[in-house]
């Protein structure tokens, strides 16, 4: 596995494809929730909103028979930024997907500098910026802005916690309804906090 850096990881081949079977399996459940729920907004011309692809670059593989074939050797062109964007009502929306089994907390440990900076501009350019964040062990999911997640990322490093409080996710974010078709209904929020006065509210 390489870096942009273009040095080599020492793991062999069965450890990085047991680590891309890692990552990308983390957090599925909300992944495939949300997934779904995009699928059923498309079908509905209600929004346009796909899952960013890893930007991985493939320098070589083996065929070990027709039908199948094994990454021997890749590495990350680039730090990826968030999970999801597209258009919903003439905006852009941008947003990542964490679940943690935090019962109390969400840890800010979840989320990384270049997606901090790409947040930043997007909100910058008038886009939808958020998280969505659901707490396993109480199998509730909210939507929390970005706007405020900068708030808690800038005082971490200001004495501040490595952490955001339930307490606060739900006071200062918004519960997602869940529903039978659109089991992540995301747009519900953002049509009742970001599109009054002809869509150029910014939440609360």
């Amino acid at each position: 596995m390489q870096y942009p850096n273009g040095r080599r990881s020492s793991a062999n081949s069965n450890k990085f494809t047991s680590k891309l079977t890692t990552y990308s399996n983390r957090g599925m459940t909300l992944e495939e929730d949300i997934n779904e729920t995009n699928q059923y907004y498309l079908a509905h011309n209600k929004a346009i909103v796909h899952k960013k692809p890893i930007p991985i670059q493939i320098v070589h593989v083996d065929y070990p028979k027709r039908s199948a074939a094994v990454i021997k050797e890749a590495y990350f062109k680039q730090a990826s930024t968030t999970d999801y964007n597209g258009i919903f009502k003439g905006r852009h929306i941008d947003f990542e997907a964490k679940e943690t089994k935090n019962k109390h907390s969400f840890p800010l440990n979840n989320i990384h500098q270049h997606q901090i900076d790409h947040m930043t501009q997007i909100l910058e350019h008038d886009g939808i910026c958020f998280l969505i964040i659901r707490f396993q062990a109480r199998q509730e999911t909210f939507f929390f802005p970005a706007e405020k997640l900068l708030i808690y990322w800038k005082d971490q490093f200001s004495d501040g916690r490595k952490s955001i409080r339930y307490e606060t996710v739900k006071k200062e974010g918004y519960i997602i309804p869940v529903k039978y078709q659109a089991k992540v209904d995301y747009l519900d929020v953002i049509d009742k906090y970001y599109m009054k006065n002809g869509g150029r509210s910014n939440g609360r």
